[in-house]
């Protein structure tokens, strides 16, 4: 195919994505009171899940109580007159991309099957599940980790009592939504290392070289979320120091197996 045949493609590629959206995205309109109160909205509760667990740890353990809270002290409001319905749709786009996810994975395959090798197409099921998995147990890592835990500091953090927190729509869901789509992104990492080794641009070496750079980053990042306590940090360290692994396992097999082919010519 020319560049130009690709580009056509690629453009197909953008189309039935969308369309893909939009769907997912209309029939997560028609749930949206579901969606508002019993997800998004949801870690604003002192109930939430999420702080139940890390206040049972710590009256278990003799931890940081900072989660036994019954309400966070901060406010939602909307302050446009069309605040409401226009987060109601970018929401829906949102949950629309979260639930077509599969299927733009999909295309994503049909688009570069065509320079992979005839036994690597046939892990094209493989692929789908395993990174629509990934993605989705990123998603919720997101919502039921990461976003209490962000709520909570940011919820609390006081520069004064002359302030008050009275917290925009669409600072809200940013930070909810935002959360939500990078942790699924993230979790990714396993699949982008793999592909990235095979062409060559990482290797397990070069991961390696940077783990303690990247293990300091993902210390800073649970210690900003989470409380002054080393079992809350642990709970958001560990999952993504195993994804970091787990990377430098899948660049240091994709590696050999390249340098493999191109000693057998």
């Amino acid at each position: 195919m020319s560049f130009l045949d690709h580009l056509e493609e690629l453009r197909w590629l953008l189309v039935r994505s969308s369309i893909a959206i939009v769907i997912c995205g209309c029939i997560a309109f028609t749930f949206s009171d579901f969606i508002f109160d019993e997800i998004i909205f949801a870690p604003k509760d002192g109930d939430f899940i999420t702080y139940r667990f890390f206040c049972d740890l710590a009256n278990k353990y003799d931890l940081d109580k900072s989660f036994c809270i019954k309400q966070l002290p901060f406010e939602i409001q909307s302050r446009t007159m069309d605040g409401q319905f226009s987060t109601d749709i970018w929401t829906s786009i949102t949950a629309g991309f979260i639930l077509a996810f599969p299927f733009i994975l999909w295309e994503f395959w049909k688009f570069i099957s065509p320079a992979l090798y005839d036994r690597e197409k046939k892990y094209a099921v493989v692929f789908i599940i395993t990174t629509s998995i990934l993605f989705f147990i990123g998603v919720l890592f997101g919502h039921y980790l990461i976003t209490p835990l962000s709520l909570n500091f940011l919820g609390n953090y006081k520069i004064s009592d002359v302030v008050k927190n009275d917290i925009d729509l669409d600072s809200y869901l940013s930070l909810v939504k935002t959360t939500a789509v990078s942790c699924g992104l993230v979790f990714e990492m396993p699949v982008i290392m793999y592909f990235l080794a095979k062409i060559g641009l990482v290797s397990a070496g070069f991961l390696r070289n940077y783990r303690r750079y990247a293990y300091v980053i993902i210390l800073i990042i649970a210690a900003i979320v989470t409380p002054p306590d080393v079992v809350s940090q642990l709970i958001v360290t560990i999952p993504l120091v195993i994804l970091y692994e787990v990377s430098i396992l899948i660049a240091a097999r994709m590696n050999k197996k390249r340098l493999k082919e191109e000693a057998n010519g």
